[in-house]
């Protein structure tokens, strides 16, 4: 799993026992039910708490491991239904936008144009973006080499707009404050790479200077990326390969999305709507 996966699996585990203050040998479903139902009544989503359970079942199942406990309680526990999850998506209007409304005279408005271009052009998550390195942007030949999650390598098409954004900005790059930053596409003002949590500042600030008032982040110009291509009639297959997703089931989401969209016009186009 990647770094920030642990980390949020072990503040789930963490929090859990700490509430509990029961050694995890003597726990049992009715202690993960009372918890789970606690943390729902404080407001707790039933996706974070689906999320929570997997927490504690991947713990439990270390522990049967280990010969701590003969099974694990997390089975007996039903996991919160989840509907059906539409990601926020961004309209090419709203896209254009707010791409056209980075002020490329500014100090890091070529660098920021570059970013959000990468971002809705390849359809990277933040990560991806933020540790993108030189030798793998191919501008010539029109793709990007990334490196996704697990280490998985995939090849990503570059749009000529998005290559021309980043032969813009390649001239501007500060200059690495170490010679291990060399290679990384996107540095801030002290020549380090930028982190996700810049990367999410940018993108939302920049879409309120654009007068876009959805709640977005860097994922919702992936979200956008993969709608716009399936609107389009872009394969599935194809899709899923520029996503690095590992099952086409997590692609279909867009299809569902795509339909959202159809039926809205329907709704509001057709004589008995």
């Amino acid at each position: 799993m990647s770094p920030s996966t642990v980390a949020s699996y072990c503040h789930d585990v963490e929090a859990f026992l700490e509430a509990v203050e029961l050694e995890p040998r003597v726990i049992g479903p009715s202690d993960i039910e009372r918890y789970l139902g606690k943390v729902t009544a404080e407001g707790l989503s039933k996706r974070s708490g689906a999320r929570l359970l997997s927490s504690l079942r991947s713990f439990f199942d270390w522990c049967v491991m280990e010969g701590e406990m003969a099974d694990n309680p997390c089975d007996r526990v039903d996991a919160p239904k989840l509907g059906k999850y539409l990601p926020e998506v961004l309209s090419v209007e709203e896209v254009s936008a707010i791409l056209e409304s980075v002020d490329l005279k500014a100090p890091f408005g070529l660098r920021d144009r570059a970013i959000l271009e990468v971002l809705y052009g390849c359809g990277l998550r933040v990560s991806e973006a933020a540790g993108l390195r030189i030798s793998h942007v191919h501008l010539d030949e029109g793709f990007v080499d990334v490196i996704g999650k697990g280490d998985k390598q995939r090849l990503v098409p570059l749009g000529e707009v998005a290559a021309d954004a980043i032969r813009a900005y390649l001239p501007a790059r500060p200059v690495p404050a170490e010679r291990s930053f060399e290679d990384i596409l996107f540095l801030n003002r002290f020549g380090r790479p930028l982190s996700r949590v810049s990367i999410f500042k940018l993108v939302k600030s920049q879409a309120m200077v654009a007068g876009v008032r959805k709640e977005i982040s860097p994922h919702t110009f992936r979200h956008s990326f993969a709608t716009h291509l399936i609107e389009n009639g872009a394969d599935l297959r194809i899709v899923q390969e520029m996503l690095g997703h590992e099952s086409i089931l997590t692609t279909e989401i867009y299809t569902h999305i795509d339909t959202k969209t159809w039926q809205k016009e329907v709704r509001e186009h057709h004589p008995r709507g």
